[in-house]
């Protein structure tokens, strides 16, 4: 199997331009590409996962990746997906949470002599003149088009500052300077930035001529993995003050079972014939691929030794002969109802809660789990029988308890 046909296989690749000249280049090394991160706080997040994992596979297979940093267009801000406004940080900011990031993808990257590089965009754009800007640039662009681009749609809505709209400009003026001077032939984006990709692709086309190489690439489902680095919390971040390498196994444990093989598939290393045997699995199978998620993502974010610590302290929190110093609540016959009891009513009883609109609430907001298992249904009850084995119900990060019965 090519590169190219695993990156399909693994369900990472939506759109290209020109597919045969993509898979030449990538298959045989030959792709010198880049993915932009805007640094808008001080780590990565879940949300940037796709992206890591991907440069790491297309440099183990002789491509060379640019970690385009955005220090220059972090001074406008991405509206794509936004209902207001970015906030303005400072270039103080900015370069703090650039040097945080470099940090971070040297975790995934090798950024040794010739293999990577890690530039930022404010090289070029904090020197740019505005009338040449205007003049050069410009003209390749259509008002009436860029209107009509996905990335204006919702701010259109509400209000897009010209501000704003300056960024398809400067972000596919990036994949030009980026061509220019480090010979950068391919880029890579979620399916949220065709249309400010597309506008590099042509820019280059225009300005240096049909022959120049410029692939575009978008990674199918990266829009869903920004929201992915999202909870009730905020963000699952990669930096281990930010969120401890128990939790972030944990919020990976805790995945839906309709996503864990997809996210296996998309983000692991295991073998794409490995993964395929999971595809049968159900009920308690689940949970091993579950843990099998969290261990193998854990471990490419914290290293092997921060992983097994997190696996072990899940496992002893959750078994039986280790959990033994949790408060416990031991249920009797007038807490069932028809010999049932709902999540809400159980939230209530063991405490974690003082009323049910709370429990809903907590529930609502991704908040609670039962063994592991984080709990959407308001409407989730549970038998008799379900407590002939212990159950543990745990309401945010750090709050458990063990129902008896």
């Amino acid at each position: 199997m090519t590169l190219y046909d695993e990156l399909v296989a693994r369900g990472l690749i939506a759109q290209v331009t020109d597919e045969e000249e993509i898979k030449e280049l990538i298959n045989n090394g030959k792709a010198t590409f880049y993915i932009g991160f805007d640094p808008t706080a001080d780590s990565l997040h879940v949300g940037h996962f796709m992206a890591l994992c991907l440069m790491k596979r297309l440099q183990m297979a002789g491509n060379k990746p640019i970690a385009l940093i955005g220090g220059g267009t972090g001074m406008i801000g991405d509206p794509t997906g936004r209902t207001d406004m970015r906030q303005m940080m400072t270039p103080e900011t900015i370069q703090h949470n650039c040097d945080c990031f470099k940090a971070q993808m040297s975790k995934f990257i090798d950024f040794s002599e010739g293999k990577a590089l890690m530039v930022n965009n404010a090289d070029w754009l904090m020197d740019l003149n505005y009338i040449e800007v205007l003049r050069e640039v410009g003209p390749h662009f259509s008002v009436n088009r860029m209107l009509t681009a996905e990335c204006y749609k919702q701010r259109m809505e509400k209000g897009l500052s010209f501000l704003e709209f300056n960024y398809m400009i400067m972000q596919s003026y990036d994949f030009y300077a980026l061509f220019q001077n480090y010979g950068c032939n391919m880029q890579f984006g979620g399916d949220d930035q065709w249309s400010n990709m597309l506008g590099g692709t042509e820019l280059i086309r225009r300005k240096l001529g049909k022959d120049a190489y410029a692939m575009t690439i978008t990674l199918l489902l990266n829009s869903e993995g920004k929201k992915m680095g999202k909870t009730q919390s905020g963000a699952v971040w990669l930096d281990p003050q930010k969120t401890s390498p128990f939790d972030f196994y944990q919020y990976w444990r805790n995945v839906a079972d309709a996503d864990v093989l997809k996210c296996i598939r998309m983000l692991t290393f295991l073998p794409l014939e490995e993964i395929d045997r999971m595809d049968s699995w159900e009920g308690a199978q689940l949970n091993t691929a579950k843990e099998i998620l969290a261990f193998e993502l854990t471990k490419l974010v914290h290293g092997e030794e921060e992983a097994q610590k997190a696996q072990d302290a899940a496992k002893a929190l959750f078994s039986s002969g280790n959990a033994a110093d949790m408060p416990s609540v031991t249920l009797t016959e007038e807490d069932f109802t028809e010999d049932a009891i709902d999540i809400l009513a159980l939230l209530v009883k063991s405490g974690l809660t003082p009323s049910r609109s709370e429990a809903r609430r907590a529930v609502e907001q991704g908040g609670v789990s039962v063994n592991g298992e984080k709990v959407g249904d308001i409407k989730l009850s549970y038998t008799k029988d379900d407590f002939t084995k212990e159950m543990i119900v745990k309401k945010g990060k750090k709050n458990f308890r063990k129902i008896l019965r």
